[in-house]
């Protein structure tokens, strides 16, 4: 594995739900290696998202830590962490271009420079004719580009990805997987992803993280050794599938 640029070591976090305590993770301990391109599977409510948005620094844990470049994570990090979630919270009065701006914007960059990086991400994204379009103007598919985009923005060390194709038809949704691995191709940022989809995952990831029902444990770690640039025709083999049926049965057995 390359020089880790995340350490997870023995995390937990517990939440108060009414006068109840839900043990959310448990003993959570992995490292992401910098460049790699790793995904996180498991059932709904196994503390995927929470684990996001520790790794985020939105919220702490309540046992164990989450570094990123040695540095544990206590608050949120947007010169070395980008996010993009489900919804792409475009602001709705901002261009395409000016929204992935926004954040450079907020961080006093001249609007000289700001405007020369995010047009090249726009170009990156695949979204030059669509620089000025409006979020309303734009498809699922392109408003989630424009999201990739800004996460880009501050070229920040880690990308961390919740779900974002979930909200996205099945069509759209393979092909910005296929358009993602393109991006990170390019640039190599290492990326965190979250995902339902067990073909998504094995398809974009170099690493995926299987977890267990709540509380969430790291119940394996799975190599995807598939050469890149990959295809999707890829999907279809006999040893895709079988990748796939073994972490169905993980989860479904962790289940039981």
């Amino acid at each position: 594995m390359p020089p880790p640029i995340i350490e997870v070591s023995q995390l937990g976090k517990d939440f108060r739900a009414g006068r109840a305590l839900v043990h959310a993770l448990a003993d959570v301990s992995f490292a992401v290696g910098e460049g790699q391109f790793v995904t996180l599977v498991g059932p709904s409510g196994c503390g995927k998202s929470t684990l996001l948005q520790i790794l985020a620094g939105l919220i702490g844990p309540t046992r164990g830590e989450a570094c990123i470049d040695g540095k544990r994570i206590s608050a949120p990090m947007p010169d070395k962490i980008g996010m993009v979630f489900q919804d792409p919270t475009l602001l709705p009065w901002k261009t395409a271009l000016a929204n992935v701006e926004f954040p450079l914007d907020l961080r006093g960059v001249s609007r000289a420079t700001r405007h020369e990086r995010c047009s090249a991400l726009i170009d990156l994204v695949g979204l030059r004719d669509f620089a000025e379009h409006y979020p309303h103007e734009l498809s699922g598919g392109m408003r989630q580009r424009v999201a990739i985009a800004r996460g880009l923005a501050q070229d920040p060390r880690l990308i961390l990805m919740d779900e974002p194709f979930a909200a996205l038809d099945e069509q759209t949704r393979t092909r910005m997987g296929h358009d993602l691995l393109a991006i990170w191709e390019k640039t190599r940022k290492t990326v965190f992803f979250i995902t339902h989809s067990l073909t998504e995952a094995i398809y974009l990831s170099d690493v995926v993280m299987v977890m267990s029902p709540r509380p969430g444990r790291i119940l394996e770690t799975i190599a995807i050794d598939f050469p890149r640039p990959r295809e999707l025709d890829i999907i279809g083999s006999e040893g895709f599938g079988r990748i796939r049926n073994r972490i169905w049965h993980l989860i479904a057995e962790a289940e039981t």
